[in-house]
């Protein structure tokens, strides 16, 4: 093959130019993502019933719709929420599942039980939905008229915004924290007393004179022939205004006056719901959170978004602006972007050691050619397998570029040696040089190839993640060896001068220094590598030692999943006691806000009262801060891990109230929090009070810990609680009926969707419900009336008895079970593995029946650690085999594996230093430090062993390949490392993972390089002896 391309130059420069070319259309057609498709899969089913609490949502809605959930295929894990008039389920499928068939399997088995759910529930729909589970940004719109209200900015989002973008590509919902307008209806219950007039009669009239009439046509179906005209029949527009509805006639007395709605009750053009508020940067605001659907691109959906933002704005009225008040695509722009900066980085280091080799411009042109070839060769092979370009394939790219040069570096290096040596001309030195390095080059290939193939099949979110640089390293390393039996032969061979044997590199000036320093090392190197040879027992038992060390480090790593990164985003969670007013939660939100706006380099804060993570109330409040551009904080202090931990001591102990920032999650779609998401069941059916104590026991416990921290029950406390016992037996004898009794209730204390009206060009709702000042204490609740069978109103304190208690605000159910969702985080100088591994013993010693999973990024960690062993026993095994099959030996291929560990010592030891923990980018680090140790070996076994073939004893054979192979492997070596040193010494945003994967990678290649000099060829001279000689094949023959 090569003795073809150097025959045929142009050939070669032709098949270049089309990857070249390959590339360039590809990358027009790559999405850009920070990952690609990680998560898994995720439905989400919502339901509302309004005026029912949690327990009640619990019991006749959510553990309904549970199980008949659990049997959907692919299911991986389900978690419920039920709480105060909605109950929520997310269904968590396995990767691979397609998200659309899931949904409409979910939806298929809704049908199945949708008659067994309340009508009021039916009637106000269950919504399916594929979503992620985090907020991927807020758009908020603001005014600049401070008298403009909320309920006016959400009555914009609702009719021009939320519904565009809903339709854009790559959304999957939108949740809205603003109210839309609405007709209220709040009559007053005295009122409605005296004058005999019940809930259901409001309702019933109302939706009486609500009612659309459909006439039909004149002169059309049917007509005689000479039927003048044909014409539709309209009838007059249902009610509009707040004066229509107020005039709804309740009935006519005796006397002949009517008794009117507006009589009894107030009617006004309101907000349709007064469980949120928003703001931005202290200002009204109507808020509007997105969330990806499954498999789209986070960059273009955002681009996508901003266009039709953009688009609607020229609508808006004046002064009403819209804002991205928090965006986490924006880390995916400047990770890619610096990535870009540490490939160009890498590429031009990478040259300046090459060219202090080989000191031959032209020499060192060759295989810099290589890499931009090799590079646009694995974009179209991204391109045609629907990859994206992501963080993980340009780190791929990143540690290709060292050893795609590789394969050149071999070929051009012994071209010039056997110049210089032999005084060949570049034709025939090259034809030569061929025959030598061929079976090398493949057997380099076939190692790092086969050495990454094992990552591509694992599964999951971890298996997304290996198969990213499975495939671009693999893929850049086979057109590497493609390039380098065609393009670079045919280079050498019309490129390269002929050189004056014996001098092959300069002999003055810096290069004259160098080579002479060089020419000593060798020696020297020469002289330690035969007194090794001398003495194998002696350094057997260090290489011994040497396993003992990387097994004891290895043990001792703290396990993670993924470094934290400043995002440029991080959130703060505000939790009130229980019964606290949305004035007193949206005071304490205000005060956070103005802090933060004052003292930290904030751009926008939007604040929203009434809803968390953690759940929803008037207790609950969040915030979403957006930090200022990463150039204009480029201090330590203005950093997010030093922004979060200032805003939790500033705001920490506080009586009566929890306030804490957190750092957003290195993977968004494995949910909103980083830390551990560990869920506590009860197995063993003990109850609610036997699982919370055994929650707080678990609280208690881990607060004494020294492995973790931030821990806390991540949900809501018991609340206050009016406890209602209907007398049933009473309330029949008195001809009340329970319907209503529930309809009453429910109306008043709740609230009752009646009907629809027109408002502009938009459907909104009616909504009833008693006057506020009417639903203030137990007495409201006693004086309510419900008419029996006679037509006389009852009050309900004459069946009715109440008291004051607690109860849950929101229960937790996750896979079947009744559960706590417990939040928390790995205290400082630990892992995320060892605050895992901590809770978990912890949870152990709870007791008989309480059992606990683990859910979203830390199910993903337990996963992947299980895998670890798997992976690298994998990868050695396969190298060993690729091995054996091309020396048709199974000894040779030893001297290659044994050196391993030399590479995972070096990777050990840097992030050991580094005091970094074994998480994926490490695991990815130690297979491509596999790759590489056996790379420098086979380049001294492959030349050993042909010159011990050739005749020439053991130990001469061993030493003389090493002499000639360590300017080439310390070449390649250190075009390697230093490639990969943006990537460990970087800083700033996306360092975190650019840290971990360099300084692994970094430190393998160095010991792999430092110690594998020294013990391959005791590990070949000593398992050589049992290799049984034979001559070496005729390589000329061979290359061709």
């Amino acid at each position: 093959m090569a003795r073809f391309f150097i025959d045929r130059p142009v050939f070669a420069w032709v098949i270049a130019l089309l990857i070249i070319l390959s590339g360039i259309l590809a990358i027009r057609g790559l999405p850009i993502a920070q990952y690609p498709d990680i998560a898994p899969p995720v439905v989400n089913i919502s339901a509302s019933y309004p005026g029912a609490s949690a327990r009640v949502v619990e019991e006749t809605v959510t553990s309904v719709i549970e199980r008949e959930m659990n049997g959907v295929q692919g299911l991986m894990y389900i978690s419920a929420t039920s709480s105060q008039g909605s109950a929520g389920l997310s269904l968590t499928f396995k990767q691979g599942v397609n998200p659309d068939l899931a949904a409409v399997d979910v939806q298929n088995r809704l049908k199945t039980i949708e008659v067994r759910l309340p009508e009021i529930v039916r009637r106000n729909g269950i919504s399916v939905e594929k979503s992620a589970d985090s907020f991927q940004l807020i758009v908020s719109l603001t005014a600049d008229d401070a008298s403009t209200s909320e309920v006016d900015l959400g009555e914009l989002a609702s009719a021009n915004v939320i519904q565009t973008l809903r339709r854009v590509q790559g959304v999957g919902k939108v949740q809205s924290f603003s109210p839309e307008y609405a007709m209220r209806i709040w009559p007053d219950p005295k009122k409605m007393a005296a004058l005999n007039v019940t809930a259901a009669d409001i309702a019933s009239a109302i939706r009486s004179y609500n009612a659309r009439v459909t006439v039909g046509q004149i002169g059309a179906n049917g007509v005689p022939e000479n039927s003048p005209i044909s014409a539709s029949i309209e009838s007059d527009a249902v009610l509009a205004t707040p004066e229509d509805f107020g005039n709804v006639q309740l009935r006519t007395n005796a006397d002949g006056s009517a008794l009117l709605v507006k009589d009894l009750a107030k009617v006004e053009l309101g907000s349709s719901d007064y469980s949120f508020s928003s703001k931005v940067n202290g200002k009204n605001a109507a808020g509007m959170a997105i969330k990806m659907a499954p498999g789209s691109n986070a960059v273009a959906t955002v681009k996508r978004i901003r266009a039709a933002l953009d688009e609607l704005q020229t609508y808006f009225p004046p002064g009403v602006t819209y804002q991205i008040s928090y965006d986490t695509s924006a880390f995916v722009s400047i990770s890619i972007e610096k990535v870009l900066n540490t490939l160009l980085e890498a590429i031009v280091l990478v040259f300046l050691v090459m060219y202090l080799f080989m000191q031959n411009f032209r020499a060192t042109l060759i295989p810099t050619v290589v890499v931009p070839i090799a590079l646009m060769g694995t974009f179209s092979v991204m391109y045609a397998l629907g990859f994206s370009i992501n963080v993980l394939t340009m780190f791929g790219m990143v540690l290709a570029i060292g050893i795609v040069v590789d394969d050149a570096i071999v070929v051009v290096e012994n071209v010039e040696r056997l110049m210089a040596e032999e005084g060949l001309s570049p034709y025939d030195a090259t034809v030569k040089a061929m025959s030598q390095i061929s079976g090398a080059i493949v057997g380099i290939t076939v190692v790092l190839v086969s050495v990454f193939i094992p990552m591509a099949f694992f599964s999951g979110a971890v298996g997304n993640i290996y198969r990213q640089f499975s495939l671009s390293l693999s893929v850049s390393i086979a057109f590497s060896a493609f390039l380098a039996l065609s393009l670079t032969p045919a280079l050498c061979a019309t490129l390269l001068k002929p050189i004056t044997p014996g001098d092959a590199h300069g002999s003055r000036g810096f290069f004259g220094w160098f080579n002479r320093r060089f020419a000593w090392l060798t020696d020297h190197y020469q002289g330690r590598t035969k007194k090794i040879l001398q003495k194998p027992i002696r350094w057997m038992v260090v290489y011994g030692s040497i396993l003992a060390v990387v097994a004891l480090l290895f043990v001792r790593l703290p396990t993670a999943f993924l470094p934290d990164e400043d995002q440029g985003n991080f959130m703060v969670v505000v939790m009130l006691p229980q019964g606290a007013t949305m004035a007193e939660t949206d005071a304490v939100l205000s005060e956070i806000s103005q802090y933060l706006q004052k003292n930290e380099p904030i751009e926008y804060v939007f604040e929203v009262g009434g809803f968390s993570i953690y759940g929803t109330g008037t207790s609950s409040g969040m915030l979403f801060v957006t930090l200022r551009d990463w150039k204009e904080r480029t201090a330590v202090e203005q950093q997010v891990k030093a922004i979060v931990d200032r805003v939790n001591m500033r705001f920490y102990g506080r009586p009566n109230q929890t306030i804490f920032a957190l750092n957003a999650p290195p993977l968004p779609e494995l949910g909103s929090t980083g830390g551990f998401d560990l869920r506590l069941q009860d197995r063993g059916n003990i109850g609610k009070e036997a699982l919370a104590a055994a929650r707080d026991k678990l609280l208690a416990n881990g607060a004494k810990s020294e492995a973790v921290t931030n821990l806390m029950f991540a949900g809501l406390p018991d609340a206050p609680l009016v406890r209602l016992d209907i007398d049933r037996r009473k309330a029949s004898a008195l001809g009340v009926s329970m319907d209503d009794i529930n309809d009453t209730l429910a109306t008043m204390f709740g609230s009752n969707y009646i009907g629809d009206f027109v408002y502009g060009n938009q459907i909104r709702r009616v909504i009833m419900q008693a006057q506020g000042h009417s639903r203030q204490s137990l007495d409201d609740l006693n004086n309510l009336r419900v008419r029996n069978a006679q037509g006389e109103l009852v009050a309900l304190s004459s069946f009715v008895t109440m008291s004051w208690t607690t109860g849950a605000p929101q229960l937790t159910r996750f896979n079947g079970y009744p559960a706590f969702t417990i939040n928390g985080s790995a205290a400082p100088g630990r892992s995320s593995g060892e605050a895992m591994a901590e809770m978990e013993r912890l949870s152990r010693e709870l007791g008989k029946g309480i059992g606990f999973q683990w859910a979203g990024q830390s199910y993903e960690e337990q996963l992947s650690g299980s895998q670890a062993s798997m992976l690298f026993g994998v990868s050695i095994l396969i190298v060993f085999l690729a091995l054996a099959a091309l020396y048709e030996s199974w000894l040779i291929p030893l001297s290659v594996i044994l050196v391993v560990p030399l590479g995972v010592l070096g990777a050990l030891l840097g992030v050991t230093l580094r005091d970094m923990p074994n998480d994926i980018y490490f695991k990815v680090g130690l297979i491509a430090t596999i790759g590489l140790s056996a790379k420098n070996a086979i380049l001294i076994v492959e030349f050993a062993k042909d010159l011990y073939a050739g005749g020439m004893n053991i130990i001469d054979a061993t030493v003389e390949a090493s002499r000639q192979r360590l300017r080439p492997i310390v070449m390649t070596s250190l075009a390697f490392g230093v490639g990969v040193l943006p990537l460990a010494l970087a800083t700033g945003a996306a360092s975190g993972a650019q840290s971990a994967i360099g300084t692994s990678v970094l430190g393998g290649i160095i010991s792999a390089t430092v110690l594998a000099i020294f013990l391959v060829p005791l590990f070949f001279a000593l398992i050589g002896r049992y290799i049984k000689r034979s001559p070496p094949p005729d390589k000329d023959v061979a290359s061709v």
